[in-house]
């Protein structure tokens, strides 16, 4: 008699506890995420794209940065992951737009993709004009000339046009920022710290999976 009621306790407690978790476990309009209106199209419809919006001046993308670069290496494989800087017209961060991109072309990214933010927010050196982005880069080892052809390159210029205006379609207003399936802005207004908003953004890959598995 005694095991049927400790067990018959038990079930209480936990039928309580569902009771009790669902108001955070289930996403809220508004509080947790915003649809994008229009909805944009990805680079690849095969996949849940996410994209962070972000800039190597911003404070709290270099605090983020690390966190998500971490998170990101472990996303399943029907998650394509991609990086946008953005310069909401500035023209220091739009040189730094430059710069990831130039380094993305020649193969430099990976190598200096940390070192970039820590030359600005551990350092201090302000690579805001091309003169200075081009002798960090050349101390970092990295062929001058390379690096300039690229920089100066249509392409490289147009990837900061366009990621320009993907901020602005996207309706992003401050960074980090995380967009997922061109359909969805993870707001997470009550997240406490950057776990925290990316336990979100997994909830809302886990949203655009489950549309997508009802077409």
């Amino acid at each position: 008699m005694h095991e049927r009621l400790t067990g018959w306790l038990f079930a209480i407690a936990l039928a309580l506890l569902a009771t009790a978790l669902p108001s955070r476990a289930e996403l809220v309009v508004g509080r947790d995420y915003v649809p994008i209106v229009p909805a944009q199209m990805t680079d690849n419809p095969a996949k849940i794209e996410v994209i962070e919006f972000f800039s190597y001046g911003c404070g709290h993308c270099n605090d983020f940065h690390p966190i998500v670069s971490k998170w990101s290496a472990a996303l399943p494989g029907d998650v394509a992951f991609q990086r946008i800087p953005v310069s909401f017209g500035r023209p220091q961060w739009a040189s730094l737009a430059r710069l990831f991109y130039a380094l993305e072309a020649t193969g430099d990214l990976a190598k200096l993709d940390g070192a970039v933010f820590d030359a600005l927010h551990k350092a201090g050196s302000r690579l805001y004009d091309d003169q200075s982005i081009l002798e960090w880069v050349k101390a970092q080892g990295v062929d001058g000339k390379k690096f300039t052809d690229a920089y100066n390159s249509f392409g490289v210029i147009s990837k900061v046009k366009r990621a320009d205006q993907m901020a602005q379609a996207y309706k992003i207003q401050g960074v980090p920022a995380m967009a997922v399936d061109g359909k969805y802005l993870v707001t997470g207004k009550e997240t406490k710290g950057f776990p925290d908003l990316l336990r979100l953004t997994d909830q809302v890959i886990d949203k655009a999976r489950r549309d997508r598995s009802k077409k």
